[in-house]
């Protein structure tokens, strides 16, 4: 029987400090809502785009983003999961244990800037959907001029932060509601203007076949030139692209903070939802949708912002959609800043030191900058981070099978770790330097970045003692392992376990949040095959964007009253 003494250095420590203990997994349906939500974002209008920029061909977009995407699914399965789960937990907390404090603060302090900058992107999206619907003047400059611009991004702000700092189950939950209602959106808005672009291009409403479509991309959509009039990207960067555009998280494992509450590794697989669904599927519908509206505003697509797109493809849903999807990026991203932030002031609780950055990144929100950057600050902040994924890659995986000690700084009590540091350095000067040099395509630097800071790490680790043995630290480590798990097990007794909500009026608000969702899809299908004509396209289309706002309003209705009342049942068993 363990005593008050074995539980006393964990009762003092916030949880989020502590391995995420068994009762508290879950199942592959929370990462696949996720996922599936955090992926299909307001910034994939500007990344549909950016292929077009770039000038991508038709074919090259299909395939590339289709091998992209996968090698990030697999990223996420083979890297990050099996340390998430062998932990339990987040990147902040175990690179504490193994490169000390000095080392875990610096890396915090840019982690904490990175995912705030990208949540207060995701705000200022969200906040351009209101604007456009209230005729507010677009925010061009990098400072905001008009104070009902800065009124609606607090706004949208505090619902973001709302969430945010109720944890990683108000996270999964407010996505699971927005993810079925967002991959039928995208999907129904690529649908709605295809035959926009047919007309344009083919003079018909629909495609006939596969070499139709082809075919209507190369000529509008993809045509293999940059906004230059130069010859684009090729297959092998589109790949690069879709397999780089989240590096931080899988190669850089700061998704450990989500999947360390996975019950298997094997949930990596989860990830598909948002890469396959969401970016592969939303990548290429902003495309389409992009195109659909330049031709209806007879602009080009890199003129558009996302209101202009959204609204001509799905009308008052389309305002819905931008703030819908910034909001659940946002969401994602503003808690793994609040972790990293409650990592550093570790005697504050995560909610507190969320809610600090949230009200900061309301705060960054209202400059429309860090939107109009956001592309090139995800590219750098990945490259930034990976030699960190790196280090913990080698400490982890590679160092119990070469016969290296894992934990061998904490063992020794480093608060510096100059093996870390060092290789941390060492690997960026070798990235960026590649950059400099113009070696290889940018977008695939992460991986002999990975790959350099691995070796160096180990090199260095070797001779600062990584290669000893300490049976009397790692026997006690074991016994604090046992203590811990013994004390959440006692913690776990006097928590009630979840029930579902299984009652009749439950299974039917479930059920009509399942019908308006086909509905949508079906009114979708009508625009594009039911509309011989020009004139029958846009009498389906007005109908489309009437009905499916109306569908939209009832699913959000009923199915955040179907989890309200799941919430509600559990919280009255407690």
């Amino acid at each position: 029987m363990s005593t008050t003494k074995d539980f006393a250095e964990f009762e003092s420590l916030d949880e989020e400090q502590l391995p995420v203990p068994k009762h508290k997994l879950h199942d592959w349906t929370h990462f696949a809502g996720l996922y599936a939500a955090e992926h299909v974002a307001a910034t994939e209008f500007v990344i549909g785009a950016t292929f077009v920029a770039l000038g991508a061909k038709t074919m090259d977009i299909l395939l590339g983003l289709l091998i992209g995407n996968i090698l990030a699914v697999l990223s996420w399965t083979f890297i990050t999961s099996p340390i998430a789960v062998d932990t339990r937990l987040s990147l902040y907390t175990y690179l504490n244990k193994i490169a000390g404090d000095s080392m875990t603060k610096l890396y915090n302090w840019a982690n904490v800037i990175i995912f705030t900058v990208i949540s207060a992107a995701m705000v200022t999206v969200s906040a351009t959907a209101v604007r456009f619907a209230f005729d507010i003047p677009a925010q061009l400059n990098w400072y905001p001029t008009n104070l009902w611009f800065i009124l609606i991004v607090f706004g949208v702000g505090i619902v973001v932060v709302s969430i945010a700092i109720y944890g990683f189950n108000a996270v999964s939950e407010f996505s699971g509601i927005c993810a079925p209602w967002l991959f039928v959106m995208f999907t129904s808005g690529a649908l709605v203007l295809l035959p926009a672009l047919s007309l344009d291009v083919l003079g018909k409403t629909l495609p006939q076949g596969w070499d139709d479509f082809i075919a209507l991309g190369n000529q509008s959509i993809w045509t293999g030139i940059d906004s230059n009039g130069e010859p684009g990207i090729g297959l092998i960067e589109v790949i690069g692209f879709a397999w780089a555009a989240n590096t931080i998280t899988h190669f850089g494992l700061i998704d450990m903070a989500l999947l360390r509450f996975a019950k298997k590794k094997s949930y990596g697989l989860a990830t598909s939802t948002g890469m396959m669904f969401g970016h592969y599927v939303a990548w290429i519908a902003a495309g389409i949708m992009g195109a659909g509206a330049a031709v209806i505003l007879g602009k080009s697509i890199v003129e558009l912002d996302p209101g202009d797109v959204a609204y001509y493809a799905l009308g008052w849903s389309g305002f819905v959609i931008v703030i819908v999807a910034g909001w659940t990026t946002a969401v994602a991203n503003l808690y793994r800043a609040g972790l990293a932030a409650q990592a550093i002031f570790f005697n504050h609780s995560r909610r507190k030191t969320t809610l600090t950055v949230g009200l900061l990144t309301i705060v960054v929100a209202c400059f429309p900058f860090v939107f109009t950057q956001i592309l090139p600050l995800l590219t750098y902040a990945g490259l930034l981070v990976v030699p960190v994924g790196g280090i913990v890659f080698a400490e982890h995986q590679i160092f119990p099978r070469i016969g290296y000690t894992r934990y061998w700084s904490s063992y020794r009590k480093l608060t510096f770790s100059t093996p870390a540091i060092a290789s941390w350095a060492m690997g960026l000067l070798f990235g960026f330097g590649l950059n400099a040099l113009n070696v290889m395509s940018f977008f695939y630097l992460f991986i002999p970045t990975w790959i350099f800071t691995i070796l160096i790490y180990t090199l260095l680790a070797a001779r600062y003692g990584a290669k000893k043995s300490y049976p009397e630290e790692e026997e006690q480590e074991k016994r604090r392992n046992e203590n811990m798990e013994r004390f959440q097990e006692q913690k776990a007794q006097l928590e009630p376990e979840p029930i579902a909500d299984n009652s009749i009026f439950t299974k039917i608000l479930k059920i009509i949040a399942i019908i308006v969702l086909i509905i949508t899809l079906v009114l979708a299908c009508i625009v594009l095959f039911g509309s011989s004509n020009e004139a029958l396209y846009i009498e389906n289309r007005e109908i489309f964007y009437r009905y499916a706002f109306i569908c939209t309003l009832i699913y959000f209705i009923t199915a955040y009253m179907a989890s309200k009342r799941n919430t509600l049942k559990n919280h009255n068993k407690k």
